[in-house]
């Protein structure tokens, strides 16, 4: 039996929020963890912009420095612990840390995503491992769960929302009235949006997440630029009014990946959708995350709880320096790789073309409240191959405009797009259509 290493030491890149989390949660359960490693496990140093900074929970035997060179370095530093974000300089730091044979935990979604063959390549090649359950979901364990819990499972589909953000101002829209504005100023006074929220509400954080979960649920690559991209810029408290009304249906930010039973390919996206009030998902309101995933052996499984946070996220770090800091006690770290899949061996099903994706659509047109217009539209939805499931026209709105609402049946979001563009055309319809994808079953 190879010796085990009696200590594991470990350093943070970043002492922020999340940072700061992990120092006081290793304090607060030391003891508990450390039964858990089944050795000491020593937070040796922390990379900071500021070393005079005053900062409370972090214990004084802490090196605080401004050079990353201090930590990737230092031979004594076992597991390095990126907590810093953004896209350089921690991609490079992470890189610099596996090259130095270091073991990696990190909650970079955006590394990951746009870097994720860079990165597991080379820690593969240098027999290091990489652990991330903070970059999806924050203290909800479920990459993990999915990698390791559903492994013999051949996943089928994958719904989830996934940012904060979206659903807080979702939720206040619905649940309390607000409009758009009103809720994502009252998620910015909250914390739970930044000044310039557009990362968040333009879906591009959820698409991040989203591209690491499928690749994982997947067993292959898939790229931010493979995912069909919408945000919820646009959406009215009376579009959510109207769903719930006409439809039954609840308006999330939705992040999808699910198979083609027809030809086994994958489609990914992340809009915004009405989901059928029993919906898994329905019910997953304010900052709160929901990870749906449904297994061909195990059915639908949900993950749900709070997803993002200081201590919640904190949670999920200390999840993975646990992890990679046992196979560093036991002298196995890097032999089995955190992503277990080969490529060679994967399935290497066609990723569906955003415009190749199907499905069914609640669409908003704004239009002129005179005689014919509905049945232009009808036409021009027709000459797109587009089967009308049901409409449903609003009180007028200030000018003589009237909503009408639109649930289509399944058609390609090309077909769509170029519908809604021959809509607009239209002398009586106004600019601003808004397009829904529509997560229930078709009669």
């Amino acid at each position: 039996m190879a010796k085990l290493k009696k200590t594991v030491t470990f350093a943070l890149l970043g002492l922020g929020t999340v940072g700061a989390g992990v120092a006081e949660l290793l304090e607060k359960n030391r003891q508990l963890i450390e039964g858990r490693v089944g050795a000491s496990l020593v937070l040796k140093a922390a990379l900071v912009r500021d070393v005079k900074k005053a900062r409370s929970g972090v214990p004084s035997s802490v090196i605080l420095t401004t050079d990353p060179d201090v930590i990737l370095r230092d031979p004594d530093i076992d597991i390095v612990v990126e907590v810093m974000g953004g896209f350089e300089p921690a991609r490079d730091y992470i890189l610099r840390a596996i090259d130095a044979r270091k073991q990696v935990v990190t909650a970079n979604k955006a590394v990951l995503a746009k870097h994720w063959d860079e990165v597991f390549k080379r820690a593969n090649d240098r027999d290091v491992d990489v652990y991330m359950e903070a970059s999806v979901g924050g203290g909800i364990p479920c990459v993990q769960a999915i990698n390791d819990g559903l492994a013999a499972n051949r996943i089928e589909r994958l719904s989830a929302i996934i940012n904060g953000t979206t659903n807080y101002i979702l939720t206040g829209m619905a649940a309390h009235g607000k409009s758009f504005e009103k809720a994502l100023k009252d998620a910015q006074a909250k914390g739970y949006a930044e000044a310039d929220p557009s990362f968040d509400i333009d879906g591009m954080d959820a698409c991040h997440k989203l591209a690491i979960l499928s690749s994982i649920s997947f067993d292959q690559r898939v790229k931010v630029e493979d995912i069909l991209l919408q945000g919820i810029r646009g959406i009215t408290k009376q579009d959510i009014d109207i769903a719930r009304l006409e439809m039954g249906c609840v308006v999330k930010h939705v992040a999808l990946a699910r198979v083609r039973g027809k030809d086994d390919a994958l489609e990914v996206q992340v809009v915004p959708a009405l989901l059928p009030l029993d919906h898994p998902l329905a019910g997953v309101d304010g900052v709160n995350n929901g990870i749906l995933v449904k297994g061909d052996a195990v059915g639908e499984v949900l993950f749900s709880g709070r997803g993002a946070g200081k201590m919640p996220t904190a949670s999920a770090v200390i999840s993975d320096i646990i992890f990679v800091a046992r196979n560093v006690h036991v002298g196995v770290a890097g032999r089995v790789p955190a992503i277990p899949y080969e490529e060679a061996k994967a399935p290497g099903r066609r990723i569906v073309p955003v415009d190749e994706i199907e499905n069914r659509f609640f669409v908003r047109v704004t239009v002129a409240d005179q005689p014919g217009v509905l049945a232009a539209i009808a036409k021009v939805l027709a000459d797109q191959s587009i089967s009308i499931s049901s409409v449903a026209q609003n009180e007028k709105e200030k000018g003589n405009t009237v909503p009408v609402y639109i649930s289509t049946y399944k058609a390609t979001e090309k077909a769509m797009r170029e519908a809604v563009e021959a809509l607009e055309r239209l002398p009586a319809v106004k600019p601003g259509t808004l397009v829904l994808r529509l997560e229930v079953p078709e009669a």
